[in-house]
C-alpha cells in the first residue's frame, strides 16, 4: 500500500524554496534498491519513474544522469553531450561522500553539491514523473519541467535503444 508522508528531505526543501509543486510518495524498497522495483511496487510504467546516476566525466568532472527506470545509460552519448571524452560510473563507495545520499536514495536535487544534470529526453512524454526524494523508499512526483528548472537539467538522448529489465 502506498501512503503519503509529510517527511521532508533536502530535495523536498529545495523544491519548496524554489516554489515548485511536488508530492512525496513513499513505498517499500526492495532488495535491489532500484527504480524499476519502485515502479513495480507503485504500479507505474517504467518510463515515468526516473533513476539518478552519478558519473565522472573526463575531463569535465562529476555529473548526474536521470534516465527511465528500465533503461540502460549510453555512456558514449552522455560523454558527447557533456563535453567529455568519456564518462564512467562513480564507484559506490564514493556516492555518499560526494552527494550526501545513499544508494537507492540518490536525488538530482538537494545533494551536497550541484553537479550538472543530464536528463533523458523521454521525460517530455510524461505529465509527471517520480524521482528519488533523497531517501530510500521516498519519491518526488513532479512535472518534468519542474525537475528541469530545479536542476538546470539538460535534455538529451541518454539511453541505449534496448531497454533492460
Amino acid at each position: 500500500m502506498v501512503k503519503k508522508t509529510p517527511q521532508k528531505t533536502n530535495a523536498a526543501r529545495c523544491l519548496d524554496k524554489l516554489g515548485l509543486p511536488y508530492e512525496l510518495v513513499s513505498y517499500t524498497p526492495g532488495p535491489a534498491l532500484s527504480a524499476a522495483e519502485a515502479a513495480d511496487f507503485l504500479g507505474l510504467p517504467y518510463a515515468a519513474v526516473f533513476k539518478t546516476i552519478l558519473l565522472r566525466g573526463e575531463p569535465e568532472g562529476l555529473m548526474e544522469a536521470c534516465i527511465p527506470a528500465d533503461a540502460e545509460l549510453d555512456l558514449k552519448a552522455l560523454a558527447a553531450v557533456s563535453g567529455n571524452k568519456r564518462a564512467a560510473l562513480v564507484p559506490l563507495k564514493e556516492l555518499t561522500p560526494l552527494t550526501g545520499y545513499l544508494r537507492g536514495g540518490c536525488s538530482p536535487i538537494g545533494g551536497l553539491k550541484n553537479y550538472p544534470v543530464y536528463v533523458d529526453r523521454g521525460i517530455v512524454n510524461c505529465d509527471k514523473i517520480l524521482i528519488n526524494a533523497g531517501s530510500r523508499g521516498l519519491m518526488l512526483s513532479v512535472k518534468p519541467s519542474d525537475l528541469l528548472k530545479a536542476t538546470g537539467g539538460i535534455l538529451a538522448g541518454l539511453t541505449r535503444a534496448g531497454r533492460i529489465k
